[in-house]
């Protein structure tokens, strides 16, 4: 996990074709979190991230993929034949070729979400594409990676995700949504950290402080445990 962010990005910089997009897996699921919990969907996974954090649950994407163009990444999608879309990873915004592979699933039609750990700008995706965005929190270790400008760039379409580790991160989330008026631009997510941080107490705060932010649970792992492809 101690590596430098060199170290972290280097399957991107091993690429042979820096216009194709790492990925690690392609999969129908259902949605576990965000506004569209439940929904069926389909996962385009990509490989490699810069952070390394405290709670991740994908390690498994940090170095194993396949470079693929975004026609057959596009086909891939076609075959499962799922119109709901989510570009997640490791960090997708490392590449820059999936901005492009988001922009053609909009223009085919397709309702598209990048689930992001908001440590890199999300200035250049398409304004179609309904953006997760993560605010790293203290429990996670890399609080200090946060991009604080894509706070002004949100959108109607984005969406805020705060994982709640324990007391100071869930006191982190109610000041970084109060001081830049988080609730009014878009909605908000807490999510209570899996090993760390009792759902039902993250609950009782919210309730408690009448915080008209989003409770979330992640379904998938309640369904499958945690475990790749589902």
């Amino acid at each position: 996990m101690n590596r430098t962010t060199a170290e972290r990005i280097l399957p991107l910089k091993k690429m042979a074709d820096k216009e194709r997009i790492l990925v690690h897996e392609i999969y129908a699921s259902i949605q576990g979190e965000s506004t569209f919990c439940g929904e069926l969907c389909t996962f385009v996974r990509t490989t490699a991230c810069h952070l390394r954090c405290s709670y991740c649950d994908t390690e498994h994407a940090f170095y194993k993929g396949i470079e693929k163009s975004i026609t057959e990444i596009m086909q891939a999608i076609d075959t499962i034949g799922i119109r709901l879309v989510e570009i997640t990873g490791g960090e997708p915004l490392l590449q820059k070729p999936v901005n492009e592979l988001m922009r053609q699933l909009c223009n085919a039609g397709y309702q598209v979400l990048l689930e992001t750990s908001g440590a890199v700008s999300i200035s250049s995706v398409d304004k179609r594409v309904h953006v997760i965005l993560d605010i790293k929190t203290p429990g996670s270790g890399e609080v200090e990676r946060n991009v604080w400008s894509n706070l002004e760039l949100l959108w109607p379409a984005c969406e805020v995700k705060f994982v709640i580790c324990d007391e100071e991160d869930y006191r982190f989330a109610k000041k970084i949504i109060e001081e830049h008026q988080l609730l009014e631009k878009c909605k908000v997510l807490l999510s209570p950290e899996a090993q760390k941080m009792s759902g039902k107490k993250l609950a009782e705060w919210m309730i408690n402080d009448k915080l008209p932010a989003r409770f979330q649970t992640q379904i998938h792992k309640i369904l499958w445990g945690n475990q790749a492809g589902v």
